[in-house]
């Protein structure tokens, strides 16, 4: 398994540009994770599977990386007996990915844990276009996606999770739009605030399927942009940039 694995399952292409192949680098930036206390997802490949965890070890003697366990002892199950598990997290604003075809039960500090082998590559993308912004919880970005006559017509408003200069995350919270990854969907619409009015065609590049706190199934379309005008391009850059500017202000206590 190796860093090739990882990103094609987050729908990435050139991933080799970005790949980190030496053992002392994957070991650095799994420490730095580990002492930044990252979120790391987890995806089951085959289960539209996700949990969310974190590095307790980075064993590089032993060659191991032990990872707490998820609350859901079910899914703690699937991890283990899966064939194929992908990580995502990020450090310093770079999106890191890296894969593995075996994790296993362990003990950790008197505790149950996880534990792989040390990935032998990882994917460090560190292209802007890659670099994802929330979206405003208190005032969801939305996209509106026109549906085809053949489906019904007319079209749905659904809320954006995150944006970035290439796509968007959207939450198909009513099961509308499919799981078909390479799907297109034209003449989609999203009002930037402030800023206007983009059009652009998304293609689902990648679906998870998850089981929100309050028991209600949602899906989580991360989706590319495609013909998208130079303008609108620019328009989003500046709204991811309003986005950092002002998360920057409420971290240094100004917002």
């Amino acid at each position: 398994m190796d860093a090739m694995d990882a990103s094609n399952e987050f729908g990435l292409e050139n991933w080799h540009d970005f790949e980190v192949g030496s053992r002392r680098e994957v070991i650095a930036l799994l420490r730095a994770i580990a002492e930044k206390n990252q979120l790391i997802r987890v995806l089951v490949q085959g289960e539209n599977d996700v949990c969310v965890t974190t590095i307790l070890q980075v064993d590089a003697d032993g060659g191991k990386l032990i990872l707490d366990r998820s609350i859901n002892a079910e899914q703690n199950g699937r991890i283990v007996q899966a064939r194929r598990v992908s990580f995502e997290t990020s450090l310093d604003k770079i999106r890191i990915l890296f894969a593995t075809d075996q994790v296993r039960d362990t003990i950790f500090g008197n505790g149950p844990a996880l534990e792989l082998d040390l990935p032998p590559a990882m994917v460090r993308l560190q292209r802007r276009e890659f670099y994802r912004m929330n979206t405003p919880v208190s005032n969801p970005l939305r996209v509106t996606i026109p549906i085809l006559d053949e489906h019904g017509g007319g079209s749905v408003v659904l809320p954006l999770s995150d944006i970035s200069c290439g796509g968007v995350c959207v939450f198909d919270n009513k099961f509308v739009l499919g799981n078909t990854i390479g799907k297109n969907y034209e003449n989609c619409r999203i009002d930037l605030p402030e800023i206007g009015m983009v059009s652009t065609t998304l293609q689902v590049r990648n679906s998870i399927d998850m089981t929100l706190l309050n028991n209600k199934a949602n899906r989580r379309l991360g989706c590319q942009f495609l013909d998208m005008s130079r303008a609108s391009a620019a328009a989003v850059q500046r709204y991811i940039t309003r986005l950092e500017r002002e998360r920057n202000a409420r971290i240094a206590g100004l917002g």
